[in-house]
């Protein structure tokens, strides 16, 4: 099956929803792939400083791993394809407008806005208004 590639088709059909986990951002030195699979990393990907994980914040303060800030994750429900051009850009852009920091994770499937969990709730309000034009 494959995703949309129209930006008005993408923003208008987003659909974002809200998870409730607080999440982090985590890098440990001189680990791989597979490490820290207890932890369920949402992603990981290895740096040159080291693996990079997206877990929960209980699963890193449970692993004893440090992090900076604390994020909510909002899944966009249209299936967007890994070829589309603008939509990342587009909610970085709005959500920038407001002062809210987007870390956005492409999967096969969907995209995933990572917002400091301060910020959550004014984030979804704001790319929810696209699908109400």
């Amino acid at each position: 099956m494959t995703g949309e590639t129209r930006l008005e088709v993408l923003l208008k059909k987003m659909s974002p929803v809200l998870n409730e986990v607080e999440y982090v951002f985590c890098t440990v030195k001189g680990a791989g792939y597979g490490d820290f699979a207890d932890a369920k990393p949402l992603a990981a990907y290895l740096e040159d400083e080291g693996l990079s994980l997206v877990i929960s914040k209980e699963a890193a303060e449970k692993s004893g791993l440090s992090y900076d800030g604390v994020f909510r994750c909002i899944t966009l429900g249209v299936h967007s394809s890994l070829e589309a051009v603008g939509l990342t850009a587009a909610i970085a852009t709005d959500l920038a407008r407001h002062g809210i920091a987007a870390n956005i994770v492409a999967a096969h499937f969907h995209d995933h806005v990572f917002v400091p969990s301060v910020s959550a709730n004014h984030a979804i309000d704001i790319l929810s208004r696209y699908s109400e034009t």
